[in-house]
């Protein structure tokens, strides 16, 4: 019996990489019947072409599929599509819960004006605060820019995320042009992107492992409870000690320490209004039975 991470799922085959070696395996037949579903970044066990069993998970995104992540390299456009503070805090929250560092990396910065430029900077300030990993240069793929990536990611499983049109896959081309993947044109007429990328796969980029994955239109991931929302804001989570009322939400209850915060531009409005809808989201959700 061997033991490995699965590299790619394909039409019900699992290709797991032990010992430098990818092995072709399929699943054993009572998997089914028991609701496992391995998906890439599994740690399993497997014999003569199966797999036996699937080990437990530190962690797991259901978008894009992948389990045990070190790091998420949230690839944000600066433009076509536009920029979305609100799309890149949805990836945000979904990694805080999974306990996944992000780092949040801005392509097509080249494309803006001097003045649109100007105007990212608070943004990308802001993020930086927080306490996230931010790159952004002018030339979104310059060598001080894929170095400082590279040195981030070295000798971790990491995935790629961001939508569709944004530049996940032209980002891993500058970090390793031998894989010579497919990219894609941003349709004019819907300013979204076309897909180029349809399966989850883990590639060997430098000295690490990062899962090139599809990309996605929109983004939804509020299976949780509005009492855990907050906790996935490192700032609000930092400042809810000082709010006058244990489990303060931080929407219209006396003393709270995260609205005077955002007030006074510490925390960014930005993010608090996102903050906000997302609660609206999770209280309007149809709960299941």
């Amino acid at each position: 019996m061997q033991q490995g991470i699965i590299q790619q799922s394909l039409s019900g085959f699992f290709d797991v990489l032990a010992d430098g070696t990818v092995f072709r395996t399929r699943g054993r037949g009572n998997f089914r019947k028991r609701g496992i579903k391995p998906i890439v970044g599994d740690q399993v066990e497997f014999e003569d072409g199966y797999l036996l069993k699937v080990l437990p998970r530190r962690n797991q995104l259901r978008r894009p599929p992948v389990a045990n992540v070190d790091q998420a390299v949230v690839v944000t456009a600066a433009k076509q599509p536009k920029f979305s503070s609100n799309l890149l805090d949805r990836q945000l929250i979904a990694l805080e819960k999974q306990a996944i560092e992000p780092v949040i990396y801005f392509s097509k910065t080249d494309l803006l004006s001097d003045d649109e430029w100007h105007e990212l900077q608070p943004v990308l300030n802001g993020y930086r605060q927080i306490g996230y990993a931010v790159i952004a240069q002018r030339q979104p793929f310059g060598k001080e820019s894929l170095t400082q990536l590279q040195q981030l990611l070295s000798h971790h499983i990491v995935t790629m995320m961001g939508q569709t049109g944004a530049g996940k896959s032209t980002l891993l081309n500058h970090l390793a042009p031998e894989l010579n993947l497919a990219t894609g044109e941003v349709s004019q007429a819907l300013k979204r992107g076309r897909h180029t990328t349809r399966k989850v796969s883990l590639l060997h980029v430098g000295e690490a492992l990062i899962a090139d994955t599809p990309g996605f239109s929109s983004y939804e991931d509020f299976d949780m409870d509005v009492t855990e929302l907050p906790k996935l804001f490192p700032e609000m989570r930092q400042l809810a000690p000082e709010c006058k009322f244990r489990g303060c939400l931080h929407l219209k209850e006396p003393g709270c320490a995260v609205k005077n915060a955002v007030e006074h531009g510490t925390i960014m409005k930005s993010r608090y209004d996102n903050y906000v809808q997302f609660n609206e989201l999770i209280v309007s959700q149809k709960p299941n039975y």
